[in-house]
């Protein structure tokens, strides 16, 4: 497995912070924290799920990935790339601005890929040319291939693909939405620049003029920098969110228009506002192209406020507009999963723990052979360190179905469906108990799927 558990403590960093005396201030905060966590003992629960993955593809700027996939997963989730700020981190971002990101995704069964950073001030590069083309070999290559290894394993809806950020993850948002239209459905941008505005000639990662609100451009000519980072393409482009305070020093508030007029081009839309509305005091939002949640561009503008979004309560926009509150989770991870044809509960017979042990259907009871935890990686496990296996790896209607011990193979990987069927991932068939039979001991194979009662379980209580 490419799996390996990181061990987090909360970080004191929650948010955007870029000028050198908080950067100082941030790693001393992050090394005293470490240093009690050390000393008491703390272990908290919220970050213990935030995993690494290593050798997950072409990767050339040597970001760390980590993933979160809560304990109930969305029949076909929806997949978040969470990109944090300068001087950040994975833990900093899960823990501290973006943790209303995981905590919905505990409620809707999402999925959430984490990049980070690991040069020098932790910041995505967004200004160089390997940076700004589409697979040039900058931070945005090995983004997408995180993408590409979650999509790979936990059957992600294509359609379902978003991306956000703070500061300098907003730029990597933009730059991302920009260079791979056709992976990302929407994107949130948390102050940030238009996708190229930050574009240097001599290898810094810092442009002043871009920071600082001076480059100023139409919407054609924004529309043109972002085309030229995927040259040829013609399709339709993300629908995009723009956060920005009015009285941010550290990405000026102009360039929050020149933003919008960049995806207003890109999206074929009038840069006049079609709907404009206060959700909050002193927010003005605007949208382009359409008047409902999920328009073509949705501005927020906050009155007084600095480098400092989201603000508390204000997440349920982003997760609106992005479509993230819109699925639903699979059974929980624990338990007895009951057939709906017979009432009964899949079982192993004779509570056997050996290898090639009978799968079937018993009077539901609650005893061990019949408790089921689902992994992220797809397993069925029962007794611990037992899986649900399809003997032999077969992929012919009627193959059996047994008890093996776990190996990470596709024959023993399940997939929980809107319909309630069970899905062998590496025959592509369903759990199925033959004949319609309601009778105990029934033995369990794999057939076709065609969602009779016979292939549809749920957990039991559920």
């Amino acid at each position: 497995m490419d799996l390996d558990v990181m061990p987090l403590a909360r970080r004191a960093d929650r948010g955007p912070a870029t000028t050198r005396a908080s950067r100082a201030a941030l790693a001393t905060a992050a090394v005293l924290l470490m240093a009690a966590a050390v000393l008491l003992g703390v272990s908290p629960a919220a970050a213990a799920s935030l995993t690494r993955v290593t050798g997950f593809g072409n990767n050339p700027t040597n970001l760390n990935m980590y993933i979160y996939v809560p304990d109930r997963v969305a029949a076909r989730p929806a997949l978040l790339v969470m990109v944090h700020y300068c001087t950040g981190s994975a833990a900093g971002v899960f823990n501290g601005v973006g943790h209303d990101y995981v905590t919905a995704a505990d409620r809707y069964g999402y999925i959430i890929v984490v990049p980070e950073a690991t040069r020098s001030g932790q910041c995505f590069d967004v200004s160089t040319p390997a940076a700004l083309r589409r697979d040039g070999g900058g931070d945005s290559t090995g983004i997408m291939s995180m993408v590409g290894y979650a999509r790979q394993r936990h059957n992600v809806d294509p359609a379902k693909i978003v991306v956000s950020g703070f500061s300098s993850g907003a730029m990597m948002t933009n730059v991302l939405a920009a260079q791979y239209p056709d992976m990302f459905s929407a994107a949130a941008a948390f102050s940030g620049v238009p996708a190229g505005c930050f574009a240097t000639a001599n290898g810094s990662l810092w442009n002043s003029e871009c920071s600082g609100g001076r480059i100023v451009k139409t919407a054609q000519q924004w529309g043109d920098q972002a085309r030229a980072m995927f040259p040829g393409y013609t399709g339709a482009y993300p629908r995009m969110q723009l956060w920005h305070g009015t009285v941010d020093t550290t990405l000026a508030y102009a360039n929050f228009g020149e933003e919008i007029k960049q995806w207003s081009g890109l999206n074929g839309v009038s840069q006049t506002p079609a709907y404009t509305d206060s959700p909050r005091s002193g927010v003005t939002r605007t949208r382009y192209g359409g008047t409902g949640a999920q328009p073509r561009v949705e501005g927020l503008s906050f009155a007084g406020d600095g480098h400092s979004l989201p603000l508390t309560g204000m997440f349920p926009h982003a997760l609106s507009f992005l479509g993230l509150d819109g699925t639903s989770p699979g059974p929980a991870p624990g338990g007895q999963v009951k057939n709906a044809g017979s009432g009964r509960c899949l079982d192993v017979a004779g509570a056997s723990q050996t290898n090639g042990a009978q799968a079937q259907i018993w009077d539901c009871h609650g005893q061990p052979n019949q408790q089921w935890t689902s992994t992220a990686s797809g397993e069925l496990r029962v007794y611990g360190g037992k899986c649900l296996d399809v003997a032999n790896r077969a992929t012919a209607d009627g193959s059996g179905v047994i008890i093996w011990d776990c190996g990470g193979q596709s024959n023993q990987q399940w997939r929980f469906n809107a319909d309630g069927s069970i899905t062998a991932v590496g025959a592509n068939k369903c759990l199925d108990v033959p004949s319609n039979s309601t009778a105990n001991g029934v033995k369990l194979q794999i057939w076709s799927c065609s969602g009779a009662a016979n292939q549809r379980w749920a957990r039991a209580g559920s």
